[in-house]
């Protein structure tokens, strides 16, 4: 009973959140689900006329408009074939076992911070009889002299670009060219997890497709950066991709129609895309402003990371308990429109402090440093610092 009730009190709290943002007036980022259900399906019937013939036939097991997005993604990434699957989680299951097929060596070497490790159960192992390792614990990716000096072989490398839970961080040009090299150097394959690849063209400044050149396989998302409904593709060589076709069946992604999604990425590519060096060029305003901010309300300490962000997204530290800075910034929401900082965490990080995760996009554009260090001026004042 006393667990029925938590469980309940609990979702009356996301949907009270929820509400909230939704009505906020200012907000540095729209989130996927700040828009009701019916706003979105009419948007997106709306749309679909720009990417697609709305008279068309629907797709059928991954033709029409899903064969139109893989090949737009072959295109944009310069490689030879892409497929779509229905998550990332698969796509990536998948992409490794088909390494692991044709090395002959089932370890792949990433970061423990990397999306696989954290964040979906030890599907590598529980799902494809993949073995992972750890080149390094530090938060970044590694570094060519870790990838050389390592103990034991690996088929494939799998580099996280950028590696979200380090702080959205990436490493130089130079430096990753240098840690693919080790890789070669070692007779194994490079994937990259670019689910955020998309914003990486400003750090390195480099165009998408010679980043993902560097690579024998790259997956990118279509939810996490281009707004899309979901979804995710797989891009390499054409016999890799064409056996990826094979085992995506096998792991039940070859899904009936998958239009909506579909459609949703080609919008995504067509509209987020291009906005995208703009988001980031933003996040270093609104962090820098942020900065300023901290250092002028007295915070006792604090870290931005990384303190220049390398993407349109980054952390905040506090030496806070989550629950004062999350019960603060949803009453700066609740009673002024202006949403600046939405979840707080502790985990993972040390006592007392919390970390939350900032994303800057088309919503944040609007914002002036100004109205920046305002917001957090009276974030600090309900927190009660300053």
């Amino acid at each position: 009973m006393n667990e029925t009730a938590t469980e309940e009190t609990e979702e009356e709290r996301r949907r009270h959140r929820l509400a909230v943002w939704r009505g906020s007036r200012r907000l540095l980022w729209r989130g996927p689900v700040d828009r009701p259900l019916g706003e979105r399906l009419t948007a997106l019937a709306a749309d679909a006329g720009q990417v697609c013939d709305p008279d068309g036939t629907p797709d059928l097991y991954g033709d029409g408009v899903v064969g139109e997005l893989e090949r737009r993604v072959a295109e944009l990434l310069g490689l030879p074939a892409a497929v779509y699957f229905p998550t990332g989680t698969m796509a990536q299951q998948v992409a490794l076992r088909c390494w692991a097929e044709r090395t002959g060596n089932a370890t792949v070497a990433l970061h423990p911070m990397a999306h696989p490790e954290r964040h979906e159960r030890g599907a590598f192992g529980a799902v494809s009889g993949l073995r992972t390792v750890h080149p390094t614990r530090e938060p970044r990716l590694p570094t060519a002299e870790e990838i050389a000096d390592f103990e034991e072989p690996f088929g494939a490398l799998m580099l996280e670009l950028p590696l979200r839970d380090a702080g959205f961080v990436l490493p130089e040009w130079d430096e990753l060219t240098k840690t693919v090299s080790a890789a070669r150097e070692r007779d194994a394959v490079v994937h990259f997890d670019g689910a955020r690849l998309w914003e990486c063209v400003t750090h390195f400044g480099r165009p998408l497709a010679e980043i993902a050149s560097l690579a024998d396989s790259v997956y990118v998302s279509f939810y996490k950066s281009l707004g899309g409904l979901s979804g995710a593709a797989l891009a390499g060589p054409a016999e890799v991709m064409a056996q990826a076709r094979a085992w995506r069946h096998r792991y039940g992604g070859l899904l009936f129609q998958q239009y909506p999604a579909a459609v949703s990425a080609l919008l995504g590519l067509e509209r987020e895309l291009p906005r995208l060096p703009s988001y980031v060029a933003h996040a270093k305003r609104v962090a820098a402003a942020l900065t300023d901010a901290f250092h002028e309300g007295g915070v006792p300490w604090f870290r931005l990371n990384p303190p220049v962000p390398h993407t349109h997204q980054f952390q905040v530290w506090l030496p806070y308990e989550a629950e004062v800075l999350e019960r603060a910034a949803l009453g700066q929401s609740e009673e002024t429109g202006v949403t600046l900082f939405r979840r707080w965490f502790t985990e993972g990080g040390a006592p007392g402090m919390s970390v939350t995760e900032v994303t800057v996009d088309s919503a944040g554009l609007e914002w002036t440093p100004g109205e920046v260090r305002e917001a957090a001026a009276e974030f600090l004042r309900r927190v009660g610092i300053g």
